[in-house]
């Protein structure tokens, strides 16, 4: 009896493990950040950053855009992979679509001393975004 059951443990041990999944990361809100769509505020939306300082996660309107700042980037995040928890968010890069956007016009640089510009339009002629991010007075983000 004990032989079967340390072979049966042996059997099951050697087993691939089922994977586990991916822990979401906590998205937090960028304090005093300004965004703009067409020029105008929109009436609902947010900027959350993570650990990682060249990537942003935008929520506009129901739509959630996950921008890489470092590759010039934006991709379109599932909603449904999104799940808001009081001010800051959960969302996992394992849920990030295999393709970018289209975008054109993508321009990043300082305005001032305290304010990071990233501007960019949906396509070729499409809308156009622009977000203010805030900056320390050393230069490095304040989020």
């Amino acid at each position: 009896m004990q032989t079967v059951f340390v072979s049966l443990l042996i059997f099951f041990s050697a087993l691939p493990q089922a994977a586990t999944p991916e822990k979401k990361a906590v998205w937090k809100p960028v304090q005093f950040a300004i965004l703009r769509f067409n020029d105008e505020a929109p009436k609902s939306w947010n900027i959350y950053h993570s650990e990682k300082r060249d990537a942003l996660l935008v929520k506009l309107w129901k739509r959630y855009l996950y921008l890489d700042l470092k590759e010039a980037e934006v991709y379109e995040v599932d909603p449904q992979t999104v799940k808001p928890q009081g001010d800051n968010a959960e969302w996992s890069l394992s849920d990030l679509p295999s393709d970018p956007i289209e975008i054109s016009d993508w321009k990043v640089r300082d305005v001032g001393l305290m304010v990071r510009r990233v501007r960019f339009r949906f396509g070729k002629t499409g809308h156009y975004l622009d977000i203010n991010l805030p900056l320390k007075p050393d230069g490095k983000p304040a989020y």
